[in-house]
């Protein structure tokens, strides 16, 4: 099934706001500061903290090239397509996730072997220490 151009605009308008959503929040890093205390027990909570706040940059700077990539999709006519196969991604997977550029076979197809690798980076770091 093909995305119709009125649902496209649609799903642009969307992207747009996502973008534009992401684009404040990384302009609010300060929360990675590096502080210092005596005290051990703030040490470790202020660790926690700047670990967490680099996991949701991060995560938030994985998702909003997934938004800019959706975005250029959109405007080169290939959005609605699955970047492995070519068929078309289910209209319930993009209504939920707007950038999806994988079908939802495709998709956990991946997932699984990305946490293949994850596993088998994991198992060489454990033998080579």
């Amino acid at each position: 099934m093909k995305i119709v151009p009125t649902e496209k605009g649609g799903f642009r308008e969307i992207l747009e706001r996502k973008k534009a959503e992401l684009d404040r929040v990384l302009r609010k890093r300060d929360d990675i500061a590096i502080e210092k205390s005596a005290d051990q027990m703030d040490e470790i909570q202020y660790a926690t903290e700047r670990d967490l706040a680099i996991r949701n940059v991060d995560r938030d700077s994985t998702l909003l090239r997934q938004v800019k990539a959706s975005l250029q999709r959109i405007h080169d006519g290939s959005f609605g397509a699955c970047i492995e196969c070519e068929e078309a991604i289910s209209p319930k997977r993009l209504a939920a996730v707007p950038w999806a550029s994988r079908c939802i076979q495709c998709q956990n197809t991946a997932d699984r072997e990305r946490q293949e690798g994850t596993e088998l980076f994991s198992e060489s770091l454990v033998n080579a220490a």
